[in-house]
């Protein structure tokens, strides 16, 4: 009896151990032969794949042209640095204010809709609509918005703004309801208990409570939209995109690259500040900033 008990046992530990396994063997497999679906038997197109990179690299690519970085003939520069005149430095300048300006507003308006969204403060009757709204947001990219807005509006700052703050309420409105829901359920039910109204219970106790969350939602929010101020740009919407974008027309890669290195090292930076920003707020003994930087982001 012993023993024919013991083999279903041992097949329940080895189904425990091994469904990671089966899981990514199955992912491996299915997305192996979706891709070969996509390929449609052209595995020709990718024999010389890595040969017309390097080709494409080394000819258009590289070396960057720093002359982004220089002030442009035209305006004459007015400016004590002349680098403050160049489409580098102006583009970058103009994206971060985009990418700020769009999380604010973003962050402000995705907030109510979020607490609204959140089925375990309101019903279903309540929560779906809002939900859908949300999706509907966030169904369209930011530069299908920056070209709806550009169309309304005309070019420049402003529609890459309106874009922005649009997918910032879709998508930041997604994070901050399941945030909320992964809320426990006591210090809800507690503060029901004490007569709360719903929406007294998101001020009162479910903001105080996401709030470590809400603040690293909106950092890489906001991280997102500087990397995405390349992309809404080409349509006109503003920003280092738009320097991208007459670069591409004239084939000139080699400042297409050197814009895109200063826009990393941009990220990069945005990314160590928000590091230290969120040493302030995470109150967990494991998250420390990184050593390599340890002489900057020293702990609170």
């Amino acid at each position: 009896m012993t023993e024919e008990n013991s083999i279903p046992v041992d097949l329940l530990k080895f189904y425990r151990r091994s469904k990671y396994l089966f899981f990514v063997i199955i992912t491996i497999g299915l997305t192996w032969l979706i891709f070969a679906d996509l390929v449609d038997g052209n595995w020709g197109s990718l024999e010389n794949s890595l040969e017309n990179l390097s080709v494409f690299f080394h000819e258009s690519l590289w070396p960057p042209e720093w002359k982004v970085l220089e002030a442009q003939a035209y305006p004459v520069c007015d400016r004590s640095l002349e680098i403050m005149c160049s489409p580098g430095y102006i583009g970058i300048v103009e994206t971060l204010k985009i990418a700020f300006v769009a999380t604010g507003f973003g962050f402000v308006l995705s907030l109510p809709i979020a607490v609204l969204a959140s089925r375990n403060l309101y019903r279903d009757e309540v929560a779906i609509p809002f939900r859908l709204l949300l999706s509907a947001m966030r169904t369209l990219p930011s530069i299908i918005w920056a070209i709806l807005f550009v169309i309304i509006i005309g070019l420049g700052p402003v529609a890459g703004v309106l874009a922005m703050t649009f997918y910032t309420i879709g998508y930041l409105g997604k994070l901050q309801y399941e945030t909320i829901e992964g809320l426990s359920s006591e210090p809800l039910d507690a503060a029901r208990a004490m007569g709360l109204k719903n929406s007294e219970v998101a001020i009162r106790v479910v903001i105080p409570e996401c709030a470590n969350n809400l603040i690293s939602q909106i950092l890489f929010m906001f991280e997102y939209n500087v990397r995405h101020g390349s992309v809404i740009g080409i349509v006109g919407a503003g920003g280092i995109g738009y320097y991208i974008s007459t670069y591409l027309k004239f084939l000139q890669y080699d400042k297409v690259i050197a814009l895109l290195i200063v826009l990393f090292i941009v990220v990069v930076i945005i990314d160590l500040l928000s590091i230290k920003a969120r040493s302030y707020f995470v109150d967990d003994a494991t998250f420390k900033p990184p050593s390599l930087f340890g002489n900057i982001f020293k702990g609170k």
